[in-house]
């Protein structure tokens, strides 16, 4: 499979798009609008502890507070996937075997009863970008990644990328890790390490020292909550974890660009230079690699495959929903043989577009029935088999009897489409407006129920620019209409970051927003 990572810069935005065999598999915004925050450190404050959800609230100084379950207090190396990506598989040393099995009981009993109290200080990691009203996910044990290592302060134990084969180059990374970590330290040790010259590997672990250096001199100074350490942009954390030696070259439209990825590299990794490239092309980078019609692609609901048929995706607040159908394809006579091929072809786009829109948390596929038990296996198996390109972590169930595939998969930051778009100002993202008539009736009972008591007659109302003019068009107008009805004085005026389903009354005289007093 060959891998390319492209690099689109205009003005403030970086678009990075990578691709396999051609076909968009993964995209990154980096905006300063759109911060990444996964992997910052925060010296933050607990605001609650709720024993009863096993968690507690962080506060970060975010219009939400970050969410700490418990079972993130404890300390295995396996925590550390959602900060280092691919190298989450992780191979620990097996010495001091007693030792570590004894520290992992205390660890495990202390999660499940966590000293931690309201007001109390706390270094935390973030783990996961906020979705819809969800907060930050955090950690209390933090990482720091570097291109080779990964430092793990307050650990003592040494893992390694099950993806490093090699025995003896194993004993070689280990051997040239403990002989220069500090006492206190834990370390993993990355895929992109194998092979690589010593002082290259410790140059990374000094500079990575000197990270929690800083950290430590900031705790002395800094009061809650406060920002600690700022992990790398988008651009720079794609360079660093994703460039290995599946990516056969990375090319960059800008020169800034480019100059800095190369002085990076020049640093790191030497020898990974070769593969980087400067666009000069006429054409727009994403248009010559087709990459603009596949990310819009990503944003439509109904996605068409090559035989005609198609798959709709509906993200919902609880899960998302795709639901596979054939369309035309009728090719053979045999009813099964043409739905398990239609579910065959759409498995491998459902898994690319899942990867593409970083759709995680809980996913329900219908497929088209098939009643034979032997093809139902060979559609799990094939489903399985695409997500191994996967780097998020995946549990995919077997084929129920229904024709459905339940998957869960991990979660961390913010999907393609709440990236690259806000949500619709005119119908909260439902996608539905009120009719005028129906708009108009819900004004006129909220009038009903505030003249049901001894209020005054002086109202003001806001609406959206677009109702306004709907409702003071024609000769004898809606709002004159009411006004007469029920013998009020009411002041109209426009808002324009209402949506269309939605209006404000303030009462004339305090000027007081009284909207949610007289609704049902």
């Amino acid at each position: 499979m060959k891998k390319v990572i492209l690099i689109n810069s205009i003005s403030d935005e970086i678009r990075i798009a990578i691709t396999e065999d051609g076909k968009l598999a993964e995209f990154f915004l980096d905006t300063p609008d759109k911060e990444r925050n996964v992997g910052d450190i925060y010296l933050g404050k607990i605001g609650k502890v709720i024993p009863g959800i096993r968690a507690a609230f962080i506060d970060l100084g975010f219009e939400q507070d970050a969410f700490l379950h418990f079972s993130d207090i404890g300390s295995t190396l396996s925590e550390y996937s959602a900060i280092i990506g691919d190298d989450s598989d992780i191979e620990e040393d097996d010495e001091d075997e007693e030792e570590e099995q004894t520290n992992q009981h205390n660890e495990k009993s202390n999660s499940r009863n966590p000293n931690l109290e309201r007001g109390q200080d706390i270094i935390v990691q973030i783990t996961k970008e906020p979705v819809g009203k969800k907060g930050f996910r955090v950690t209390s044990k933090v990482s720091i990644p570097g291109r080779y290592l990964v430092l793990i302060p307050f650990e003592k134990k040494i893992g390694l990328s099950r993806k490093i084969y090699n025995p003896k180059e194993k004993k070689r990374l280990r051997n040239i890790v403990k002989s220069k970590l500090p006492k206190g330290f834990g370390i993993i040790i990355r895929t992109v390490a194998a092979g690589q010259d010593e002082s290259l590997i410790i140059d990374d672990l000094n500079d990575l020292l000197q990270k929690w250096n800083s950290i430590q001199t900031k705790l002395k100074t800094l009061k809650s909550p406060s920002i600690l350490h700022e992990d790398v942009s988008t651009t720079s954390s794609v360079i660093r974890d994703l460039l290995k030696e599946d990516i056969s070259k990375v090319i960059v439209d800008s020169k800034k660009v480019y100059k800095d990825i190369k002085t990076y590299l020049e640093l790191t990794s030497p020898e990974t230079t070769k593969k980087l490239e400067i666009y000069n092309g006429v054409q727009p980078l994403f248009d010559v690699y087709d990459i603009e019609r596949q990310i819009e692609e990503s944003m439509e609901r109904k996605v068409w495959l090559k035989n005609g048929g198609y798959i709709i995706i509906e993200p919902t607040e609880a899960m998302t929903v795709v639901d596979v159908n054939s369309g035309k394809y009728a090719r053979h006579r045999d009813q099964e043989i043409n739905s398990l091929n239609t579910n065959l072809e759409s498995a491998k786009e459902i898994v690319r577009q899942i990867r593409l829109r970083d759709i995680g948390g809980i996913i329900v596929i219908d497929f088209i029935d098939l009643y034979d038990e032997r093809n139902r296996r060979r559609l799990y198996e094939d489903i399985k088999r695409e997500f191994r390109n996967d780097r998020a972590k995946s549990t995919i169930l077997p084929v129920s009897e229904f024709g459905l595939v339940e998957i869960t998969r991990q979660r961390i930051r913010q999907n393609i489409i709440q990236t690259i778009s806000d949500v619709c100002p005119m119908c909260k993202g439902s996608g539905h407006v009120n009719s005028r008539s129906t708009f108009l009736n819900k004004i006129e009972r909220w009038i009903q129920r505030y003249k049901g008591g001894s209020h005054g007659i002086r109202l003001t109302l806001k609406v959206n620019p677009y109702v306004k003019s709907f409702l003071t068009s024609g000769f004898y107008s809606k709002i004159n209409e009411l006004r007469f009805r029920y013998f009020l004085f009411i002041i109209l005026e426009e808002d324009e970051e209402l949506a269309l389903n939605d209006f404000k009354f303030f009462s004339g005289r305090s000027e007081v927003d009284i909207t949610a007093e007289f609704e049902t």
